[in-house]
């Protein structure tokens, strides 16, 4: 179908909706099996994926645009608690071997599709597909946005087999429903996958991830589901090292199993670099930081969660972490209830909640707190942990002791690790400081990922004067702080000299040709006739003429329209052919674009040249 012209998006900021942002709703499943709804989230993925390579492009995430699968709401509505620019919607028709997909842009402020087209092909190419579709959809972005580097290929083919490629998407459907019944299926498809092609990176890591996930809700056995996710994530990377999610599993691996602080962020910080706009990267980092006292390295990560991720139950947990972490209690208990309403089953977010309610004086509402939620996510040693530290902050000494006892005997079991988590909170509360420093010691020589995670938390603020304590915190969050990649500042794409000659090439061109007629002129099809990589280009227009390529290219059509308009010869042709005679192909976009860069519509500004 193609490209209709788009109006310009200066004003997108003054609305509340990021610059250079996009969600891609989740792709409808239009097919006679519904079955194939595995198949269209699979391909939706696969699309945000590919879009997230772009630097410059702010993708909402995964989490966030799946909030609104099969949901009624007007895209308008969507796109304003998204804060994004630009809405991508479309479905899937599956028959045997053959697909169509279709897809369309939607530009949020005014509510309107300004692109769209449809794509039959075989199932069997759907690599060259993803990658065909992703790079046209950044295009017609990129028109309407403004400036960023496209890279040539966004979808890079993971396997030969689609039948490998077909179980995997089929286990991720699985492993996304986020239960231990789903979990353990998603096990069996990644195995069925890995059994086709056994070199299939993604495969490993869709099942070190679900090893993981039924090994930490203790589903599985710990040790044996860890130790197998550790030979998937390795023998992914010995595959691809470039893969961000390969890094990030590292990371979890590190941190959870071998309490390595330093290797846990050295492997975070390398699947951000791969990918910036990796939501769950960002999500860990902020982690990993906020457990250190980093606060301020932890905030721009937190904030680009909040951008690309904003609905996200992980995204607003660590909001209301940083907020406890900054001593607002009261920030954070909005925060968690408000996220509570929405996943009740949020174990840490209760525990956390608890603190709050105890540092706010609110210490009875946690009397009996766990005994209101279901019997299956209520972990004994967080119920009996937050029991001992109502008797402290009641100041009944007495039995906080006898809790304390109980919780010292507890965390001696082999599956004690929640009661023993709390001993260095009860003692630093306590005044117990040779108590709580033999305890870190001891945590420390066992690499325990509960001391890194709880040493710096706010109910150890007693010991924080005490000079051992720094001495272990420097200990524990040691980082190796070798030279980090170069961030300096992207060179300009075009030196001075050729920019100005190219300003002027282009310049002669649309005077000479008027190109701007033809309603499909695209940014590439632009650059291809002055003889340049559309990155260049697009940077042109942006830096050089200071503003997007549909701004640009519409302000020649408005001016085409007004000679149009005032010639006597066209009379006879109604605004709207004058505007389809200008290169415009859209009443919405005229209209909206012509009031906008004129200020009055086009029928006042008629009126008002006849009346000169």
């Amino acid at each position: 179908m193609g490209n209709d012209n788009q109006i310009n998006t200066s004003a997108a900021t003054s609305t509340g909706h990021l610059p250079h942002s996009i969600v891609v709703l989740p792709f409808a499943n239009m097919s006679a099996d519904q079955e194939n709804e595995y198949f269209c989230d699979g391909i939706t993925e696969e699309i945000i994926n590919a879009l997230t390579r772009i630097p410059g492009l702010k993708v909402t995430s995964r989490t966030s645009s799946f909030y609104f699968k099969n949901r009624s709401l007007p895209v308008s509505e969507i796109a304003q608690q998204l804060k994004v620019s630009l809405v991508l919607e479309g479905s899937i028709r599956r028959a045997g071997e053959m697909m169509r997909i279709t897809a369309q842009l939607i530009e949020a402020n005014e509510d309107f599709h300004f692109w769209s087209e449809t794509w039959d092909r075989k199932v069997e190419n759907i690599f060259a597909l993803q990658d065909e579709i992703s790079l046209l959809i950044a295009d017609k972005a990129r028109e309407f946005l403004g400036h960023f580097e496209i890279q040539d290929q966004l979808v890079v083919p993971q396997t030969e087999s689609y039948q490998a490629y077909e179980w995997f998407l089929k286990g991720r459907f699985h492993f996304r429903k986020w239960n231990p019944e789903d979990a353990k299926i998603s096990v069996t498809c990644f195995e069925k996958a890995l059994a086709v092609d056994p070199q299939h990176a993604e495969s490993m890591l869709g099942l070190a991830d679900a090893l993981g996930f039924l090994a930490t809700t203790g589903a599985a056995d710990h040790q044996t589901s860890w130790t197998r996710a550790g030979q998937m994530i390795h023998a992914a990377m010995a595959i691809n090292d470039q893969l961000p999610e390969a890094h990030y599993q590292l990371s979890n691996l590190l941190f959870f199993t071998k309490g390595d602080y330093n290797e846990a962020l050295q492997a975070a910080l390398q699947a951000h670099r791969l990918k910036p706009n990796y939501a769950e990267a960002n999500q860990h980092l902020c982690f990993l930081y906020l457990i250190a006292g980093e606060i301020e390295k932890a905030r721009p990560h937190l904030a680009q969660t909040a951008t690309i991720d904003p609905l996200s139950q992980e995204t607003q947990f660590f909001q209301a972490l940083f907020a406890y972490m900054q001593h607002d209690f009261a920030q954070s208990l909005a925060i968690l209830d408000k996220s509570l309403v929405h996943n009740p089953l949020n174990v840490p977010a209760h525990t956390l909640k608890c603190y709050c309610l105890l540092h706010l004086g609110r210490l009875e509402e946690t009397v009996g707190y766990f005994d209101a939620l279901p019997a299956g996510i209520v972990v004994e040693g967080d119920q009996k942990g937050i029991e001992a530290l109502y008797y402290v902050f009641k100041k009944d000494y007495a039995r906080a002791r006898e809790c304390l006892a109980a919780l010292e005997q507890r965390a001696k079991a082999p599956d004690g690790f929640r009661e023993n988590s709390f001993l260095l909170f009860l003692y630093a509360l306590l005044q117990e400081p040779d108590q709580a420093f033999a305890w870190v010691a001891q945590e420390q020589a066992l690499r325990s990922p509960f001391l890194l995670i709880h040493y710096c938390d706010v109910l150890v603020d007693p010991l924080k004067t005490d000079p051992r304590y720094e001495t272990y915190r420097t200990q524990l969050y040691a980082v190796n702080t070798t030279t980090a990649p170069n961030r300096a500042g992207k060179k300009a794409l075009l030196t001075e000299t050729e920019a100005n000659a190219y300003t002027q090439k282009l310049q002669a061109y649309l005077q000479s040709e008027k190109p701007y007629l033809d309603s499909q002129l695209s940014l590439k099809l632009l650059a291809q006739a002055l003889e340049l990589h559309p990155n260049q280009l697009s940077w042109l227009i942006n830096e050089k003429m200071g503003g997007n390529f549909n701004q640009f290219i519409n302000d020649y059509r408005i001016e085409q329209f007004k000679q149009l308009a005032q010639n006597p010869a066209n009379a006879h042709l109604s605004i709207l052919g004058l505007a389809y005679e200008s290169g415009f192909n859209s009443k919405t976009v005229f209209n909206t674009y012509f009031k906008k860069a004129i200020g009055m519509t086009p029928k006042q500004w008629i009126q008002q040249e006849s009346e000169k």
